[in-house]
């Protein structure tokens, strides 16, 4: 292979690793914007937007496709090693993640169906107060993991799997709170099993965006990060 053939292969494997890493951030931006619809088809208990969010959900599967194609085609045609095939690795897992985040987010526009299209009373304020204050959390730490996927930036890979432990505590008072309703008021059980999947989808995409932090590290120190403890992830990377 001459210079100039070699270098127009690796220009061109650039650019589709580029393709790659924008796409990722494409199906970054659509899973955020699921999720914020999502919450405010709760908040403005309109079943009608919940529709509309849960249609939408194709968009996010129709590039999961694409990214499935474009990871086969480059693999074939590049045969990549070492680094090159960790971020492809990488991207291939974020965007699985990325593309389950879709998902909880749908079961939190279809949770507005069940509580607002029915002739069941709502349930108050204080009872979906969890649910916002745990989307605001998971909505920050996705923001973060893809900040540091964009930046390949370890410190803030870092950031977000201290916000799980953080998370796991939220999630376990927000299921306190709710017993303690129910408790009070017998009848709010059947909006507390609604609450209760809405909170553990929140806590399921809060796990999602851990995974993507961890792919960072594994493409950045090519370790897998994955079942081990904060600590003993801080001592490789600090």
């Amino acid at each position: 292979m001459n210079k100039i053939t070699e270098g127009h292969t690796v220009k061109r494997f650039d650019e589709e690793m580029l393709f790659l890493h924008r796409l990722v951030l494409q199906i970054g931006s659509l899973a955020q914007d699921q999720l914020r619809r999502a919450i405010q088809t709760l908040n403005d208990k309109d079943p009608t937007a919940a529709r509309g969010v849960i249609s939408r959900d194709q968009a996010l599967n129709d590039l999961d496709v694409q990214a499935d194609e474009a990871f086969i085609n480059l693999i074939i045609k590049r045969q990549p090693m070492a680094k090159d095939l960790r971020e492809i690795i990488t991207i291939s897992k974020a965007v699985s993640d990325l593309e389950r985040v879709g998902d909880e987010a749908r079961k939190i526009a279809q949770l507005t169906i069940q509580i607002y299209d029915t002739d069941n009373s709502p349930p108050n304020k204080q009872v979906l107060r969890d649910i916002n204050t745990m989307a605001a959390f998971v909505g920050d730490m996705l923001e973060i993991s893809l900040t540091a996927f964009d930046e390949l930036d370890a410190p803030k890979a870092l950031d977000v799997i201290r916000l799980d432990s953080e998370l796991e505590e939220e999630y376990r008072s927000a299921l306190r709170r709710l017993t303690t309703f129910v408790i009070e008021d017998a009848r709010t059980i059947g909006h507390m099993v609604d609450v209760v999947l809405g909170l553990r989808a929140l806590e399921r995409i809060g796990g999602h965006a851990k995974n993507i932090a961890g792919y960072v590290l594994f493409l950045i120190t090519g370790s897998d990060v994955r079942h081990k403890s904060l600590e003993r992830i801080e001592g490789q990377i600090i």
